[in-house]
């Protein structure tokens, strides 16, 4: 397996099944990884923590970093190589990088976007620069990050002209057996804390046969009762994030936070 650092070296990897990360790998990411695997394409993965997604009062220096852990799992799920950028490569400090227009699921929704406004200007950045340079045929994604994936699948969408026929492929939320959705920053909650995060899929169990005013009340007295502060806990259209339509597909969404630790999830509802 290749570990790459410099853009040059990434030249014999285009066109390849690409799965962006920020390391500190668990298996919600190996799960991607192994799905794109399944492409029959070699699997670039690559490692950054972004600094750009990061608020000032945020947790960029505590964001776990495995690395050497990180690489033997790419290579048992059978990626090709790795790229490990520094910050300069991904933003050479001389240069002026293209910048995508945000998309209204970025900005109209009021979700992720509402509580943390740097994020998708982050996201959107470093994911356009790291397509810039990897030119991927298909790029994997988790569900778990449900207005992020949609974030991007729009943005590759309204880009054609740069990216050509990528695709994007959203791989479902891996769980632990007792339901809390992995993440790289439950290592940061107590075992208490890990208990009061279940709530979270319990709100979205509640959720499911509900309506959607029902379903929202639900969900908040769930995410309260276990002392949360929670950030939203709605019911919006699966694609634009805006209030649902009856004849449309819906996701409850949940954003809260417990022992400093901020958590997501979702579910498909109805």
């Amino acid at each position: 397996m290749h570990v790459i650092t410099d853009i040059t070296d990434l030249r014999p990897f285009t066109g390849v099944a690409f799965v962006p990360t920020m390391g500190a790998l668990h298996a919600g990411h190996r799960s991607l990884i192994r799905e794109a695997a399944s492409s029959g394409l070699p699997v670039l993965v690559s490692i950054f923590v972004n600094p750009m997604q990061f608020a000032p009062h945020e947790d960029l220096d505590s964001y776990p970093r495995t690395l050497e852990q990180d690489l033997d799992a790419i290579r048992e799920d059978g990626g090709a190589a790795v790229f490990v950028p520094s910050v300069e490569t991904i933003y050479p400090p001389n240069e002026t990088l293209w910048s995508p227009p945000l998309p209204t699921v970025a900005t109209e929704p009021k979700l992720e976007d509402a509580h943390r406004p740097h994020f998708f200007g982050g996201v959107c950045a470093v994911v356009a620069r790291l397509f810039d340079l990897t030119r991927p045929a298909v790029s994997f994604f988790g569900e778990k990050d449900w207005q992020q994936l949609k974030v991007i699948e729009a943005m590759a969408s309204a880009h054609t002209d740069r990216w050509g026929a990528m695709q994007i492929v959203g791989v479902p939320t891996v769980r632990e057996p007792d339901g809390l959705a992995l993440s790289s920053r439950n290592v940061h909650l107590s075992d208490e804390g890990r208990r009061r995060g279940l709530s979270l899929c319990r709100a979205l169990r509640a959720a499911n046969d509900l309506s959607d005013a029902a379903a929202e009340s639900a969900m908040m007295e769930i995410l309260l009762d276990s002392d949360l502060v929670v950030d939203y806990a709605v019911v919006r259209d699966s694609g634009s994030l805006l209030q649902p339509q009856n004849d449309r597909s819906k996701r409850a969404l949940i954003a809260a936070t417990l022992d400093g630790v901020r958590l997501i999830d979702n579910a498909a509802v109805g």
